[in-house]
């Protein structure tokens, strides 16, 4: 009797919970994604605060500042980690958000105050909402991408208190707020897409 073969079909490639991609494609575009969205709020905050810690009597909002900015730097560093132990691309989009997130900071912050707390809340409401959804998309895959999922929902938990403590600090007394709101939204939802797929 000869010996068994080894079974050397190809595997077929494990389908993610959206019709036509692979569960491959879709965690590599939440990695990406997420990798872009937290640089981009690495530079968000170190614009305002490139505007407010040389101002007097903004000592209070620098300090608020600064600790979320550490808390998205964590963020950053550990979906850095992640693209880097599973070899993800990061966004080809990047060297156009470390301009843009930099020059909304600051332009937001030189606004005044509530301007600069109105884009903390606009763009952690996006988040907000972003994360969720890649939380609903991981749990349909099941439990093989478990630790990522509790990373993400840790992270969205985060962001949420960050977009409270803006509303608490006036975001939605900002000059102008359901405009600028409006247009941060879209621009963060627009750098998602793109962030995404590039």
């Amino acid at each position: 009797m000869m010996p068994r073969q080894p079974d050397r079909r190809p595997k077929p490639t494990p389908r993610s919970a959206q019709p036509g991609r692979t569960k491959t494609d879709a965690i590599e575009e939440i990695l990406r994604v997420d990798h872009a969205g937290e640089y981009g709020a690495v530079r968000i905050y170190s614009g305002q605060l490139a505007v407010y810690k040389y101002l007097a009597g903004k000592q209070d909002t620098v300090e608020s500042l600064t600790r979320m900015a550490k808390e998205e730097e964590v963020h950053l560093a550990r979906f850095t980690d992640i693209i880097n132990e599973r070899g993800v691309r990061p966004t080809a989009f990047a060297p156009i958000w470390h301009v843009a997130g930099f020059a909304l900071g600051a332009a937001t912050a030189l606004m005044g105050e509530k301007a600069a707390h109105a884009c903390t809340e606009a763009v952690e409401d996006v988040i907000d909402e972003h994360y969720a959804q890649q939380v609903k998309k991981l749990d349909a895959m099941g439990t093989e991408e478990s630790a990522l999922r509790e990373t993400i929902e840790r992270f969205r938990l985060e962001e949420v208190q960050h977009r409270d403590e803006a509303i608490e600090k006036g975001a939605k007394e900002a000059p102008g707020y359901t405009l600028l709101s409006a247009v941060i939204r879209a621009g963060c939802k627009v750098a998602i897409k793109l962030s995404e797929k590039a």
